[in-house]
């Protein structure tokens, strides 16, 4: 049924794909949170963020189930079973009237898109190593930003004309049509060798040796700093943008200029990686990310916000240097865990995600007249991001 035959365009664009599937059901979201908080009796926005950060929760666990389970049964079978847990956790969202409920149908969601999510970083593990993996995570990442520059302005088109529920809806006939190209398109790549019989010891062998590989655990730390700085932003910009600047309708094209930014630092160091290398790339990307959010500190210590243009220019430098540690990260994480790629990329994912969830709801919680709090929480995730970097040994960079 599968057409082996496939260009490596067509492979990138279906990994990113699947990853777009959870970016569209946070960011299509965004614009539809005081209109959701108010349906479910929640009118308490600090309390509406949890509608963003818990299904990050989500994301986190489920990857814990789907990771080594794909390590045995393969990297497809899994994809189906999560999304079919994504259909059944949308209808719980879509048909609740109980913001409790509507949280739980959120972490469910978040469940079965873990695994589209780990099983893409997992295939393209199994199929290239290397700063070449570094590329073409790059460019998968890039082409997963484009569903953040378009996903706010579609979910504020549904919210006005068919109301926040077809949000949910329109999720799934995506989802349902990315998973039919993964169907048809995509062959298993768990190689045979690597498959292993499914007993939870395995979980624990493999466990134990992703925490014996010191670099995979600091990138994946470091992976969950940058995650829970930039989830600090995901959840708070429709608050910062909306009711502290009061924006309403230019929302969903401030928020797209922004993901612009980041999808092109992603296409830039997809195009520069092989030449420089992933470690050098990080450490000019981390000085930058830390001296950025200083400067804005100093400038703006009174907490008064700055004008939007001031504050867009600082947001586009900060997330320029985001997009060039998050694919980065990723890849300098798995390079040594080629034989546990499934366990692997599973726990590598839960760990910066479980610890992104309480960075990005303690910072968020300060954000409420000021823009100040996000950049401290930037400087603070900064600094203790770039001791953690130089803990680790530069890697020697295979010859090509």
């Amino acid at each position: 049924m599968q057409n082996q035959k496939r260009s490596q365009l067509e492979f990138v664009v279906l990994m990113a794909a699947l990853m777009s599937i959870v970016a569209l059901s946070i960011d299509a979201v965004l614009p539809a949170l005081p209109k959701i908080g108010t349906y479910l009796n929640s009118m308490n926005e600090t309390e509406n963020q949890k509608l963003i950060t818990t299904i990050f929760l989500g994301l986190g666990f489920g990857q814990l189930i789907f990771g080594p389970l794909s390590d045995s049964f393969g990297r497809k079978p899994m994809v189906y079973i999560g999304f079919g847990v994504f259909i059944i956790a949308s209808i719980i969202c879509i048909t609740t009237r109980n913001f409790e409920m509507m949280l739980f149908g959120r972490v469910l969601q978040g469940i079965g898109l873990s695994s589209p999510r780990t099983m893409s970083t997992a295939i393209v593990r199994d199929s290239y190593s290397g700063d070449h993996m570094a590329k073409i995570l790059s460019i998968v990442t890039m082409t997963f930003i484009l569903v953040p520059v378009i996903a706010p302005m579609l979910g504020q088109f549904l919210l006005l004309h068919f109301g926040w529920h077809s949000i949910f809806t329109v999720n799934l006939a995506f989802g349902s049509l990315i998973i039919l190209w993964f169907w048809k398109r995509q062959p298993e790549t768990l190689h045979d060798n690597y498959k292993k019989s499914f007993r939870l010891s395995n979980f624990k062998s493999g466990a134990i040796t992703f925490f014996r590989i010191k670099s995979a655990v600091v990138y994946t730390l470091l992976s969950g700093l940058i995650t829970g700085s930039f989830m600090v932003y995901l959840s708070t910009s429709q608050h910062i943008f909306q009711v502290q600047y009061a924006l309403g309708d230019l929302f969903p094209y401030i928020f797209a200029s922004l993901a612009v930014t980041i999808g092109l630092s992603t296409f830039l160091n997809s195009a520069i990686v092989i030449r420089f290398g992933m470690w050098n790339l990080v450490n000019i990307a981390l000085i930058v990310f830390v001296l950025n959010a200083l400067v804005y500190i100093v400038t703006f210590w009174s907490g008064i916000n700055p004008p939007i243009g001031v504050l867009v220019a600082f947001l586009m430098l900060q997330f320029a240097s985001v997009a060039f540690l998050f694919g980065n990260y990723r890849a300098l994480a798995m390079e040594p865990m080629g034989h546990i790629a499934g366990i692997g990329a599973a726990l590598n994912g839960f760990i910066s995600t479980v610890m992104a969830v309480p960075i990005a709801n303690f910072i968020g919680s300060f954000i409420k007249t000021s823009v100040l709090p996000l950049f401290i929480g930037f400087f603070i995730t900064g600094i203790i991001g770039l001791a953690l970097f130089y803990s680790v040994k530069k890697p020697v960079r295979a010859k090509a």
